[in-house]
């Protein structure tokens, strides 16, 4: 349970209390720090999946735990930068929307028997969304350019991604569903 992939993935949980509070203090070395250890969380991401795949380590705590670290990074994240007035409240209620729906929309599909894994949209959706955020950590002006406008724009893209991918599960659900329900 506590392979190495795994245990990737729980650091990845543990890097958010330090993010957050470095937050709390924003200025340019605070923030600088919380990108610097986003970035770090992030890696853990592809790491934890690569290893666990390689090394033959996948389990079903990590299958469970990997989502979950995700959700917990982001979600975290976007809601300290609503706290701070970085990012309008709607951007992330409906991302959190989404990560809840599509988590919903799988605990369904595994009481049906159907298991609704992460697809290539939901991966891109995910890579946006970190790649937005480190702009957005890194807030203040770096060398003349207004990476916190760059980063909101790119934020903007990762919610078009977000919904897309959100409706992408439930569309195969969806014909999942219904080819099930003709078989029976």
């Amino acid at each position: 349970m506590f392979n190495l992939a795994n245990q990737l993935t729980l650091a990845r949980i543990f890097f958010v209390v330090p993010i957050i509070l470095l937050l709390y203090f924003p200025g340019k070395i605070t923030c600088f720090l919380a990108a610097v250890l986003f970035g770090i969380a992030s890696l853990t991401d592809f790491l934890d999946g690569h290893i666990a795949r390689k090394g033959n380590m996948v389990t079903s705590f990590g299958k469970f735990l990997d989502p979950l670290a995700d959700k917990l990074l982001i979600c975290s994240i976007l809601i300290m930068f609503v706290e701070l007035g970085w990012v309008p409240a709607w951007v992330t209620v409906v991302i959190i929307g989404r990560e809840l729906a599509v988590t919903g929309l799988r605990a369904m599909a595994i009481d049906e028997g159907v298991v609704i894994a992460a697809d290539k949209y939901g991966k891109v959706k995910t890579v946006m969304q970190i790649i937005a955020i480190i702009p957005l950590l890194l807030h203040y002006p770096l060398l003349g350019v207004n990476v916190h406008l760059i980063g909101n724009f790119l934020l903007y893209i990762a919610l078009v991604l977000t919904i897309f991918s959100g409706l992408n599960y439930f569309y195969k659900f969806y014909g999942i569903w219904r080819e099930n329900d003709r078989a029976a």
